[in-house]
């Protein structure tokens, strides 16, 4: 082989080099973009499409429950077998009087700015559902498949404190919807309230997921 050719592989040899250098660097540049654009949307995108609202004042339901004895004194089904939903001012009244019942600021709160001035207290609705869904509560109390409200609503009956309210910038709806985990993971049947998680409940309970017409009014 002439020198002129030896100088002529050995310049191939290392463009060679050179372009497979250049490819492992780029292959590693794109990994450590894509793993931080993954990281920055797991992590960040949730706090953004999200708003936190508290409530007007804390509501401690330990203390209701033990008071009332159960769920069902403020949330309950009415003689028509519609759900009375978020106790209204007059129903609070029945037991709460002008006068604050304890010394807390929130019962302070309450008498002072609502029952005073006869306002309905502006809850959010951590399970508020699209206008296009109906939900029967009396269907899901009453009968042999029949269901706890921790089912849907965890926990929440021994609760001290308000959890924070999430909206979703977008749809307006509460995160309770579609649960804490970005992924729709859920370890509990009350993470989220999907209309996949309604649908699987019905097939375990009824052996059928139901009919649309059943929900969508």
């Amino acid at each position: 082989m002439s020198e002129k050719e030896k100088s002529t592989e050995l310049c191939k040899e290392g463009e060679k080099t050179e372009g497979d250098s250049g490819l492992g660097l780029g292959v590693l540049f794109f990994l450590i973009a894509f793993v931080v654009v993954f990281l920055s949307g797991w992590l960040l995108f949730p706090k953004l499409l999200y708003s936190k609202k508290e409530q007007p004042f804390n509501f401690n339901h330990v203390l209701h429950t033990n008071e009332t004895g159960s769920c069902d004194t403020c949330h309950f089904l009415r003689e028509d077998g519609s759900y009375n939903g978020i106790p209204d001012l007059a129903s609070c009244m029945e037991c709460h009087e002008e006068e604050p019942m304890g010394d807390t600021e929130d019962e302070l709160i309450f008498c002072e700015e609502y029952i005073a001035k006869e306002k309905e207290v502006p809850w959010f609705i951590y399970s508020k559902q699209p206008d296009c869904v109906f939900f029967s509560h009396a269907a899901h109390l009453k009968g042999k498949n029949s269901m706890e409200c921790k089912t849907c609503h965890g926990d929440i009956g021994e609760s001290e404190e308000s959890k924070p309210y999430e909206e979703n910038r977008i749809t307006g709806y509460g995160r309770d919807i579609w649960g804490k985990s970005i992924w729709g993971i859920k370890k509990h049947s009350w993470d989220r309230m999907k209309m996949d998680d309604c649908a699987e409940c019905h097939k375990e309970e009824t052996g059928s997921q139901g009919a649309c017409f059943q929900c969508h009014k």
